[in-house]
């Protein structure tokens, strides 16, 4: 699963549309936005349709806000 589009953002907590690479199915799930989630959970969300995880050239995005910032 990929992010498609961020619906809503509140400090670190998301709400995103996530796409599967394979059978293209779409659905909405909560994420958190730092480095973790985006590298190590993202890619391994199963698909709910075709239960497939993200392919091994799957490239995370970066996060919204550094690190160290405090929200």
């Amino acid at each position: 699963m990929k992010i498609e589009k961020i619906l809503w953002q509140d400090r670190r907590d998301f709400k995103a549309v996530f796409v599967c690479e394979h059978c293209g199915e779409k659905e909405e799930r909560n994420g958190y936005d730092d480095a973790y989630f985006h590298r190590d959970v993202i890619p391994t969300l199963v698909c709910k349709k075709c239960g497939k995880t993200s392919p091994t050239d799957y490239r995370p995005l970066t996060t919204k806000y550094e690190p160290w910032e405090v929200l």
